[in-house]
């Protein structure tokens, strides 16, 4: 099979510490403590930390997966071309189609915080107007866009200086909070337990919420052809990040629960960890994290505008979607075409936003529904990491563990959130998860009718596929592809 070298993008523009940033920037932490936990205390309450626990697990087997696929298909469109070339080119697409439209609708459930959060260092009030968010929020957006045209290099160093200030604002309050007297509870070890969720409905519920708090860190896949080393780097990168938020989310759900009353919780939802901030450090706390949220999500904003464009300009240069979304700017090495289009729907959705009601309203149907989307796309590459690795799985206990068995329990318990969870959520939520999934029928079914070569794969093989030799990043030539050789292309 023939490689197509001229992909467009810049390779080796990333290395493995950079890579780990972007994994974590895109869970982006305190984003997901500061405006999710009080969606998350509302599905299951006292339970929150045991819901992030329990989606940790299978969370794991998910990326796990990513690590083994990456290892064997480098491409842009991670999940979109993994489970194309081994499951079908059908629920590939869907794959895809599932990412790029939940980022999409993140750009308005990320970008109303963005706005509000920046408001509300100069008066807190001002953060609950939805207009003059939508429109502060949208200027982060535009001047996010703007660094992603910039090229791989700029968006990581950009990155470095967004998520530094955060995670080490994050650290001194983990710090901070344990030491916090006058509490509204006091810690119990059945938190982490089973005994607070609502039934099975409930917990899966509170699942479904847990998996848009660690979605994101699959960026590193999709920045593949722009890593060095990245058949190695990627997949690692993705682990360490999940590992990383996993606990910082364990420690600032706890102090949630622990240090404020449900009454403070529900009457600041888009801004608990302002709130939590306060409590624990009056005067400047309050300031300080709010920072660290508005980092967070201009991060987050960032790394979304990262995979939705890489996504459809995999799509584009397979011709699954308009060719001109594969096309890559000849200086900057980026999909140009894809972000001006993506930057056009959004700015057009964040007028709308604004007769969908308040801030809290938006987010919480936003993230149930992007929940939703993320367990089909992170189901499917899981069962793609089982047949790909299928005839390699009982060589030693690692293959069966690691890419077997524990990517397969990731993905069953993804598909198992999504069918239970459909019936705790608004039809609002259900309606925008599933409708926008069902939209993604019309684009795959006219290129399938066009003879897109995406939808004739040559199959995804572990067991055919030769690794080639790990580069120690330093020793990396400038201009090398560490991915060139590998039946990357349909």
């Amino acid at each position: 099979m023939s490689i197509n070298r001229g992909r467009g993008l810049q390779a080796n523009a990333l290395g493995t510490f950079d890579t780990v940033v972007m994994a974590v920037a895109g869970s982006a932490p305190a984003y997901s403590i500061g405006v999710t936990t009080a969606v998350l205390l509302g599905a299951v309450g006292l339970a929150s930390p045991a819901a992030l626990l329990y989606c940790a697990i299978p969370m794991l087997g998910i990326a796990l997966a990513f690590s083994y696929l990456s290892r064997i298909d480098v491409n842009a469109g991670a999940s979109y071309s993994w489970v194309g070339r081994t499951l079908h080119p059908f629920l590939g697409f869907i794959s895809g189609w599932a990412l790029v439209i939940s980022a999409t609708i993140f750009m308005v459930a990320g970008s109303l915080p963005a706005g509000s959060m920046t408001l509300a260092l100069f008066d807190k009030h001002l953060a609950d107007n939805t207009a003059l968010s939508t429109v502060v929020g949208a200027a982060w957006f535009v001047v996010m866009l703007l660094v992603v045209l910039g090229g791989a290099r700029l968006t990581v160093r950009a990155q470095l200086v967004m998520s530094g200030i955060e995670l080490a604002v994050l650290a001194l309050f983990a710090v901070l909070a344990f030491f916090h007297t006058g509490n509204a509870r006091t810690f119990e070890w059945s938190w982490l337990g089973f005994s607070h969720f609502d039934g099975m409905g409930g917990f899966a519920s509170g699942a479904l919420i847990a998996a848009f708090y660690y979605w994101g860190w699959d960026v590193t896949s999709n920045l593949s052809e722009e890593t060095r080393n990245s058949r190695r780097t990627t997949g690692l990168a993705g682990l360490i990040g999940v590992g990383i938020v996993f606990l910082l989310f364990e420690v600032f759900t706890i102090a949630v629960n622990v240090v404020l009353t449900s009454k403070q919780v529900d009457d600041n939802a888009a801004n608990v960890l302002g709130v939590l901030g306060d409590e624990i450090w009056p005067g400047l706390g309050g300031k300080l994290l709010i920072v660290a949220v508005m980092l967070s999500t201009v991060a987050t904003l960032e790394t979304t505008l990262i995979q939705v464009t890489r996504s459809l300009f995999a799509m584009g240069r397979d011709r699954t979607m308009p060719s001109a979304l594969g096309r890559a700017h000849r200086t900057w090495n980026t999909p140009y075409v894809a972000i001006a289009v993506v930057g056009g729907v959004a700015l057009a959705m964040f007028i709308a936003s604004n007769a969908l009601g308040s801030v809290g309203d938006i987010l919480t149907d936003a993230i149930a529904a992007i929940g939703l989307q993320i367990a089909v796309y992170y189901g499917l590459a899981g069962l793609a990491a089982v047949v790909a690795y299928r005839k390699m799985l009982l060589k030693s206990p690692a293959n069966f563990l690691f890419g077997g068995l524990w990517p397969l329990f990731g993905a069953l318990f993804m598909f198992w959130i999504f069918v239970e969870s459909l019936s705790e959520l608004s039809t609002a939520a259900i309606s925008i998860g599933i409708g926008g999934l069902a939209v993604g029928l019309v684009p795959m079914f006219w290129y399938w009718r066009q003879g897109s070569d995406y939808y004739r794969p040559a199959k995804l093989d572990a067991s055919r596929t030769v690794e080639a030799e790990y580069v120690p990043d330093d020793l990396t030539a400038t201009n090398s592809r560490a991915y060139e050789g590998l039946p990357t292309d349909f």
